[in-house]
């Protein structure tokens, strides 16, 4: 048997799953590359612990190649084409064929798609943005504070609530929250639409306890620095002191010239599968366009969420598929879209968010009581997941018995 070449796209956490579990399946004749421009991998969901000062970014950043397994090849490079047609995608470095393809190349972040949002907001989506906007929560004595969702889809749609649980936590511990009056503003009409009303409602609670202002159904339209306002569709304009914002979110370039985009600039896959419509390509994660049961609106369909839970789970299943079908075995892996969240609330506390994205007639979500006990999963969670690989495999499983089923997830003590 000859061997195979398989490339993956992007090292966050869909293609940091799939190379190692490609090269735990695949004989050593057979290649897998990964491909990654930023060597510097970056924990996202610890972003939030970063903005208020819980951690330092070495605490959360690792080489990439101390993350996978030994064997897997690591190209520090940019992605600037992919052609299916050919098997090929190129690279700032060179040309690669391959064999199978899996593109996990994320969601990009685009606040130049609202004019003025990138000088005039701070954001904790990414590494360099929750650093600074630690520093100006450090610095802020009081006023308004706007977090705003501006565009649909985003990535982790649990992070804006748990941000701005987090940010008033914040400043209860620094004295000043009778000073703060912190708003939350979304496009959708409750928090986390796609999960349904039950666990919409149970975070709207959260926020409300919190102290923390909702306003749903709130489209951002512009951003005016000198006044300090944000502007809504249909709605009043609201003056700021501090801005936090979610920017719009885009996949990257090579993607959008790839021809495996649908008309929404996401890449439509297999639900089971992962397949894209060309041969031997896969997509994993928050690039990809899966349709669940039910409709947000009337007019739009509910889709898969953006979020690490999914990605991971997509990358095992698209890894043993291709490794079966190298074996020349009929590959039997499929996707079944049981996702959770471990929400914080601050205080050392979280809430545990886990259901069905494929039920019918509409995904079934559930919020099991907020505790610390979540909120420690989370921190294990992190401390796995920055381990080198080497040591994973010692790992403590955390179990919970959630439905009737137990659920583990691997910790590193």
């Amino acid at each position: 048997m000859s061997g195979k070449t398989i490339l993956v796209l992007g090292g966050g956490v869909g293609g940091l799953v799939a190379v190692n579990e490609l090269r735990r399946l695949l004989p050593r004749e057979h290649r897998v590359l990964l491909l990654e421009r930023n060597l510097q991998h970056a924990f996202a969901p610890s972003f939030l612990w970063l903005m208020i000062g819980d951690r330092q970014r070495p605490q959360i950043t690792r080489n990439l190649r101390s993350l996978v397994r030994r064997g897997v090849e690591v190209m520090e490079t940019e992605v600037l084409a992919i052609n299916p047609a050919d098997h090929q995608v190129e690279t700032a470095r060179s040309l690669l064929n391959y064999d199978y393809l899996i593109i996990a190349l994320g969601a990009e972040l685009a606040p130049e798609a609202i004019p003025d949002l990138t000088d005039a907001s701070h954001s904790f989506f990414t590494l360099e943005g929750a650093a600074r906007l630690a520093e100006a929560l450090r610095s802020f004595s009081g006023g308004r504070v706007a977090i705003v969702i501006s565009a649909l889809p985003y990535k982790c749609p649990g992070a804006p609530h748990e941000g701005a649980m987090l940010v008033a936590d914040f400043f209860r511990k620094k004295g000043i929250r009778d000073k703060v009056d912190l708003h939350l503003f979304t496009p959708e009409s409750q928090p986390l639409p796609v999960a349904g009303p039950e666990l919409g409602e149970a975070v709207r609670l959260m926020l409300e306890t919190k102290g923390i202002t909702f306003h749903p159904l709130h489209k951002l339209t512009a951003v005016r620095p000198h006044s300090q306002e944000v502007l809504f569709e249909g709605k009043e304009s609201f003056h700021y002191d501090m801005l936090i914002a979610v920017p719009p979110h885009r996949s990257p370039t090579a993607v959008r010239q790839s021809g495996l985009m649908n008309e929404a600039g996401w890449v439509p896959v297999d639900r089971a599968t992962l397949e894209t419509k060309q041969p031997d390509v896969y997509a994993i994660g928050d690039i990809t366009a899966i349709p669940l049961p039910g409709r947000w609106k009337p007019d739009v369909p509910l889709m898969l969420p953006k979020a690490g839970v999914f990605a991971h789970a997509q990358a095992q299943v698209v890894a043993r598929r291709i490794a079966q079908q190298i074996a020349g075995r009929r590959a039997q892996e499929s996707f079944c879209a049981d996702g959770y969240c471990m929400l914080e609330a601050g205080e050392d506390l979280a809430g545990f968010a886990f259901g069905n994205f494929f039920a019918e007639p509409s995904p079934r979500v559930q919020l099991y009581k907020v505790g610390k006990t979540w909120h420690l999963g989370k921190v294990l969670f992190e401390k796995w997941w920055l381990a080198p690989f080497g040591i994973k495999r010692d790992v403590l499983g955390l179990t919970m018995k959630l439905g009737g089923r137990v659920y583990g997830i691997p910790v590193k003590l």
